[in-house]
């Protein structure tokens, strides 16, 4: 059950958690050709230690960015507070809850959950599906978790539109 839940698009709920968007174009941002790179076996962007400092400061995740084939990453650091809403969140499980506009993987820590369709999560996802990822098991307030999100238009033989975060949202559960 969802004892509390943070709009991670809320001036106040961004303040609780220190934490600011940060946005940058390439599946490897800085990079020629979008920092697309044939049989390219990682990019770097999705690792909690990469340097975002240089990225653009992104005011509004909703705001389509970008149109035909592209990639961009959406990342935030989040500290877990002690209370949301008067409620203690330490020792819940939480969940960060989006839905990225078309394609979207999420990366929490570095790591990416690939146990899509088990209990509703799904870190890799195609075309606009919510993605509900477990960011820790047991709250710790005082913690630092990175969310590195990759967005890519699509359908990829004919994208429409361009890409954006529909909703980002952290979840506080108790089961």
């Amino acid at each position: 059950m969802i004892i509390a839940e943070l709009d991670l698009e809320n001036a106040e709920h961004l303040e609780l958690t220190n934490a600011q968007w940060r946005f940058a174009e390439g599946l490897v941002p800085g990079e020629p050709n979008g920092g697309l790179v044939d049989q390219m076996p990682e990019t770097p962007a999705r690792l909690a230690d990469y340097d975002d400092s240089g990225w653009a400061i992104c005011e509004n995740i909703q705001e389509i960015v970008l149109t035909g084939l592209c990639f961009g990453w959406y990342r935030i650091t989040v500290t877990i507070p002690e209370e949301v809403d008067g409620k203690s969140v330490a020792g819940s499980k939480v969940w960060f809850h989006t839905c990225i506009d078309d394609y979207g993987e999420v990366w929490v820590n570095g790591e990416i959950d690939l146990a899509f369709g088990e209990s509703g999560r799904g870190a890799a996802s195609g075309f606009n599906t919510p993605q509900r990822v477990v960011v820790s098991e047991s709250a710790e307030p005082g913690t630092k978790h990175v969310i590195a999100c990759l967005a890519i238009n699509g359908p990829l033989a004919r994208p429409g539109g361009g890409i954006f975060l529909r909703f980002a949202k952290l979840e506080f559960e108790n089961e």
